[in-house]
């Protein structure tokens, strides 16, 4: 009979990842036409059996069979994150044990297997007389039974799912898109050959990715010095523990593609989830690999491998041998060695032969052992462990372990040891590894901040879930520039696994989780109404997990899942109408009992009635937690909600009302589109579009000033100059109209912004001066700006630049002292990353590259915790040129080259030149005098064609350099032509 489900399984419907597995024997009808009854019953009683135990070994559950097929669930009732790699073994174990069947009359038995992974729906137990079934609802048992159908007989076939779940843990032969009945579309399916050597997920995935080790520079060069201390005879053993995905097998594969080169010998235990039952399992399977063994041979021709291999190792004792072999599940020979050994003294015999074994391999080789996954290790192997790192000391052995937190360091007291304990990633590196996945930079960059924000610096979340976004916008080209963020399938059942863990606390999980990431108490008690106590054990369950951190006692604690990806996981598990009904809930409570939150966060009330499908309800509050957000200089979560504030806005009937409440929500969001992705980024561009013309429409409307210089803004980093002129002359015009001292301050700004960029540097200073004097006698401080950076910040940044280049150094000096002072005093971060960038060009036009380095690292610092991506490039950029000119050129080009290039990707072409001019000084420092003067001829030409033409002065400088230096240009000459690059003198 199957296994059923028991009282202990889950009883409420819940959606959630599984493998199906669906096996069937071949031509078991034409079989029971010959057959009498009672053999037929017998044959698919001894198939049964073997299925039962099959899976079973495999953790299957065996949901029905259905006449001569069998239906088997691996992810049910509690998830695994080796689920698919157990189905898919269980399949090819099934295969297997076919052709030794003890059947009647000869019999030989084959089946075809289909296996397919995807999300289901598992309803509650559904009673049908006595029998109890699970009730699951999806595509995936159909696509299991399909797959199935097409199989070759004795054949295995999978989903594309599974396969990329699985891939390097097994052989797979594309069979192509296959028809297959009730699908419409044609389903991509994979042949299962056979299992590979990679004993876990993260193993086969390190081996098989070859990327780079990001933000693990540092653990890897210590690796390195310790392999050179093996190499010189002194043995260690290194611990690296973290998390899961944090890339514990990816560094030590890193330091194996670092060793290859040198003579060494290597090979690694690969502990799995399967085996942690199993005494000495990676132990065995290696010495199987080592002896040779291959699926399908006799007993005879593996006993005859091991006398090889323990001949060449040189073990003579008769005992030792006969262990071994015991211990790789060969039957005993006549009257064997081991007879009358208690088990005690067997395990002690196995263990010494195998110290032997690993002794005699190592011989006087340097060696490198991995043993992956600690955690799952058995308490033999660990023995054994303790045994080799104990013998590794004085010999040229590394042993290299890896193992999640939970693992306890077992090696305090052993010498050498070296204990590394793998942090996230800091955002830098998260989004190296994102670009890295994303090399053609299709992603949109609300695609890349929204991975690298849900993958909390874990390297496999964020390497998975960018090719799971890739690879859905390749599925659906026509929606390129709305790339669906959600968890792949690759990650889906590891989360899940984490949560089932949980057994009652994952109820409070799924709630906490609808609440969203961050849940109170008190919150969390008025939603649930369940009993204080049964509350409170269940929070310190869910705690002690480690999928959440707490912070104070209730009923005053807050709670903080620690992975955005679980919390996602633990909500998506719950029934959408569930889902409907506990937001109403939330919200209902929000409104009548945390009215002080919905002042302080109206997100979270606004997210809810959103949800719950209350949408007219949600926009007010969206739009002022986004003017809240704004406010802070959190322009990035302020985008987020003045978005979903147009989006519910534009669902409802157009009409003068509608455009009335849209324009502010536009403009708001132009402005932080701005700070957050770039005054140019082509978003920026649109929303002011739609903002024009929802002004055009209105008439005269306060906001079209707003409009207009949010959009010399946008045309200004363009270096479109002829809209940038015609916008600034309107916002002057309008300006002197109404005479707000805002709008006079802004249009001065703006048009000695303009003759700044021209190089028109006398009149551009008397605006900038303008700019200034107005806000200081109107108390610029407390008045209310379009921009999203302060107009005295903006206006003391250009006017340093001018009169630096006026040839006024000190004068420049004075005006830098009262933007830092301003800045401070503000306390903003946006107008801290715009004011540093400015002083970067200034520190680089002056060539002063150490304060240069000082400026762009505390830019990038605030730019990388608080999502500036414009300025966090150029301080990356600055940050570059300042390497090349003071430790390394090629790795400070290197750097400031990407951040070029990610600039002209978010379309800021403002000071381009100015940047190529570093570029080829960096070159230039380098000897590369050639390449240098090709970029700066570009850069010269760049400038007089788009009409930027304030670097030409430093250009022309330049270039006489290098013309000087390159031995093409005389002194004389040289002075002569820079005599066309004195400070404030014009292109001709």
């Amino acid at each position: 009979m199957p296994r059923r489900p028991s009282a202990a399984l889950p009883r409420r419907a819940e959606r959630r990842p599984i493998t199906v597995l669906f096996c069937d024997i071949v031509g078991s009808v034409a079989l029971a036409n010959t057959l009498d009854p009672e053999d037929m019953m017998h044959v698919l009683d001894v198939f049964r059996t073997s299925c039962d135990d099959i899976i079973a070994r495999h953790n299957g559950y065996v949901a029905r069979y259905l006449g001569d097929g069998v239906l088997a669930y691996f992810g049910y009732p509690s998830a695994d994150e080796e689920e698919a790699s157990r189905a898919v073994r269980a399949a090819l174990a099934l295969q297997a044990a076919m052709g030794s069947l003890p059947l009647p009359n000869g019999i030989k038995c084959q089946v075809r297997i289909g296996v397919a992974t995807g999300l289901v729906v598992i309803g509650d137990l559904v009673s049908r007389g006595e029998i109890r079934e699970v009730d699951v609802v999806g595509e995936v048992p159909n696509l299991a039974a399909r797959l199935q159908s097409a199989a070759p007989a004795g054949g295995v076939i999978v989903s594309e799912a599974t396969q990329r779940i699985t891939a390097g843990l097994f052989t797979y032969r594309p069979l192509g898109p296959l028809t297959l009945k009730g699908f419409d579309a044609p389903v991509q399916a994979f042949e299962a050959l056979g299992a590979t050597e990679s004993g876990s997920r993260s193993r086969a995935r390190a081996e098989s990715a070859h990327t780079p080790t990001f933000g693990r520079d540092h653990e890897l060069r210590i690796l390195i010095d310790r392999w050179s201390k093996v190499r010189a005879g002194e043995g260690q053993v290194v611990l690296i523990r973290g998390e899961a995905g944090i890339g514990k097998s990816h560094l030590v594969e890193a330091l194996r593609r670092h060793v290859a080169d040198a003579p060494h010998v290597q090979t690694t235990w690969n502990c799995g989830p399967n085996t942690t039952d199993s005494a000495l399992y990676p132990v065995a399977e290696q010495l199987a690999r080592t002896a040779g063994f291959e699926r399908g041979e006799s007993v005879e021709e593996r006993r005859a491998k091991l006398t090889r291999l323990v001949t060449r190792f040189g073990l003579t004792s008769p005992l030792s041998t006969a262990a071994l072999a015991d211990f790789l599940g060969l039957p005993p020979a006549p009257s064997s060695p081991l007879e009358g050994l208690t088990p005690d003294k067997l395990k002690a015999v196995t263990l010494d032969a195998l110290l032997a074994s690993l002794d005699a391999w190592a011989g006087q080789e340097t060696v490198l052992l991995a043993v992956e996954d600690l955690h799952w290790s058995d308490s033999t192997t660990l023995e054994l462990l303790d045994r080799v790192a104990a013998k590794a000391k004085g010999r040229r052995w590394m042993i290299l372990a890896t193992a999640r937190p939970e693992f306890s360091n077992r090696w305090t007291d052993t010498a050498d040891l070296l204990h590394i304990e793998l942090t996230r990633l800091d955002r830098g590196a998260a989004e190296r590894i994102c670009a890295h996945f994303d090399a053609a930079a299709a992603l949109p960059p609300e695609a890349s901040r929204q991975i690298v924000a849900r993958c909390d610096g874990i390297p496999l979340f964020i390497e998975e879930m960018t090719k799971s976004v890739l690879e859905g916008m390749a599925a659906a080209p026509t929606r390129q520039g709305d790339a669906r963020v959600f968890i792949p399938a690759t990650l889906h059942d590891s989360l899940v696994a984490r949560l089932d863990r949980l057994g009652p606390a994952r109820r409070i999980a799924n709630v906490g989780a609808t609440i969203g990431r961050h849940f109170s108490y008190d919150l969390l008690a008025e939603v649930m109404n369940a009993p204080e106590a049964e509350l409170r054990q269940g929070l310190l369950e869910l705690t002690r997990s480690g999928l959440v951190e707490s912070h104070g006692l209730p009923p005053q604690s807050e709670y903080l899942f620690k992975h955005a990806l679980i919390r996602d996981a633990a909500y998506e598990s719950v029934l959408k109408r569930e889902r409907d009904a506990l937001h109403r809930q939330i919200a209902t409570v929000l409104r009548e009992h945390f009215s002080d939150l919905q002042k302080k966060e109206p997100e979270l009330l606004a997210h809810h009635l959103t949800e719950s499908g209350a949408a007219s309800e949600a926009i007010p509050l969206w739009a002022a937690a986004g003017q809240r957000a704004a406010s802070r200089a959190a322009h990035v979560e302020a985008v987020g909600h003045l978005e979903t504030a147009v989006e519910l806005l534009r669902r409802q009937p157009p009409g003068a009302e509608r455009a009335a409440a849209e324009l502010p929500l536009l403009l708001g969001l132009a402005v932080s589109l701005s700070a957050s992705r770039g005054y140019a980024a082509p978003e920026v561009g649109r929303v002011l579009a739609e903002a024009r013309v929802i002004c055009d429409a209105m008439g005269n409307v306060p906001e079209l000033f707003a409009v207009l210089r949010n959009a010399c803004s946008f045309y200004i980093v363009a270096v479109e100059m002829g809209p940038a002129s015609e916008t600034a002359r309107l916002c002057l015009e309008m300006a002197s109209k109404t005479d707000l001292p805002e709008q006079r301050i802004e249009s001065q700004y703006a048009q000695g912004y303009l003759l700044y960029m021209r190089g028109e540097l006398t009149e551009a200073r008397k605006y900038l001066e303008n700019a200034g004097e107005l806000y200081r006698r109107h108390g610029g401080a407390q008045l209310v700006f379009p921009s999203p950076q302060d107009p005295l910040v903006g206006s003391l940044c250009a006017l340093m630049q001018v009169i630096d280049a006026l040839g006024d150094e000190a004068g420049a000096d004075r005006i830098e002292e009262e933007l830092e002072a301003h800045v401070l005093r503000l306390g903003r971060d946006y107008d801290r990353a715009y004011s540093l960038c400015f002083r970067a060009l200034l520190a680089s036009a002056r060539r002063s590259y150490v304060r240069l380095r000082t400026l762009a690292d505390e830019a990038l610092t605030v730019c990388n915790e608080r999502s500036y991506p414009l300025y966090g490039a150029i301080a990356s950029f600055y940050k570059g040129v300042a390497i090349g000119h003071l430790e390394d050129a090629d790795a400070g080009l290197h750097i400031a080259m990407s951040a070029f290039d990610a600039l002209d990707r978010i379309g800021c072409k403002l000071a381009r030149a100015d940047r190529l001019n570093d570029i080829g000084r960096v070159r230039m420092a380098m000897g590369d005098f050639g390449d240098a003067l090709s970029v700066i001829d570009v850069a010269i030409a760049d400038s007089i064609s788009c009409g930027e033409t304030f670097p030409l002065p430093k250009l022309r400088r330049t270039r006489a350099e290098l013309l000087e230096g390159a031995g093409r240009l005389t002194p004389d000459m040289a002075t002569k032509d820079r005599a066309g690059a004195l400070p404030g003198a014009l292109p001709k």
